[in-house]
């Protein structure tokens, strides 16, 4: 049986130098681990034995709480088998949460320190509330992706500086979105997001993969191995084969990249929420 390196997926906090990673593998284990962007340590918060829907999944911008979409289906459970949570980052024990009993929208986007939007589509129920934050009723994105992942993830990319440069459809069931974002030297990296039925071994119907372009000189380098990438500070974070990276653009391209981490190895704990 081929073995295949765990999946990461990870989400900024745009004001505070913190971040949380999605380690997923096996395909029903999750884990959340903080990352401290300025000393490039990482502290595990919690695991889940089910599915969160990273792409439906959210930091808010002071880097204190998550919001996040879960299913372990469950459904005669009172989550009924898959709900949106609001944490404490980066651990998963809900401060408030709301079941769903479906996988259709779920998750949301912080649209404050203390304001998220619930991705409520087809309705959830309320189990636990909170005044730690506060539900926005006012705000909706201003484009409508569908009743999934991308109904969080595309708005979250925008959000965070992202350009939604070209859709192409392939197929009935194989599209992509291209999204942009300029680096220093002239230099931009492109997201080239798949949405697509019989994706690749080892990848789920939504995926990722980059690209570096220097659109002066009509240099593009392929990254299809980076699952997920983004802009930090003054540098390029990625992940790739379970591991995550880190480097600078300089005129002559991706230059002094690190491994900060390597996920892979981890295995399942039953850990505590220290509230």
């Amino acid at each position: 049986m081929t073995r295949f390196s765990a999946r990461l997926h990870v989400v900024l906090a745009r004001d505070a130098p913190l971040g949380v990673v999605f380690r997923r593998g096996p395909s029903k284990q999750v884990c959340t681990i903080l990352w401290d962007r300025k000393t490039d340590k990482f502290s595990v918060g919690q695991w889940l034995k089910g599915r969160i829907y990273e792409r439906r999944s959210d930091i808010s911008q002071d880097g204190k709480y998550l919001i996040y979409f879960a299913q372990n289906g469950k459904w005669s459970s009172e989550v009924k088998g898959s709900w949106t949570a609001i944490s404490k980052a980066p651990y998963l024990k809900a401060v408030a949460i709301f079941p769903k009993g479906d996988c259709w929208n779920g998750g949301g986007l912080f649209t404050s320190a203390i304001r998220y939007w619930l991705n409520d589509g087809c309705g959830h129920t309320v189990l636990r509330n909170t005044t730690l934050v506060r539900r926005d009723l006012k705000f909706e994105p201003t484009t409508n992706y569908g009743g999934e992942c991308l109904s969080v993830y595309y708005p979250r990319l925008l959000r965070d500086g992202w350009q939604h440069i070209e859709h192409v459809r392939r197929a009935q069931w194989n599209n992509l979105d291209y999204f942009e974002k300029q680096l220093p030297h002239g230099w931009l990296i492109r997201k080239i997001a798949h949405a697509e039925i019989g994706a690749p071994p080892g990848k789920g119907c939504y995926w990722d993969e980059h690209e570096l372009i220097h659109p002066a000189s009509s240099q593009c380098v392929s990254y299809a191995d980076w699952e997920w990438a983004e802009v930090d500070r003054n540098r390029l974070v990625w992940a790739q084969a379970g591991k995550l990276f880190a480097g600078k653009i300089a005129k002559r391209g991706l230059v002094n990249e690190v491994q900060l981490f390597d996920f892979n190895d981890m295995q399942f704990e039953p850990l505590e929420a220290p509230y």
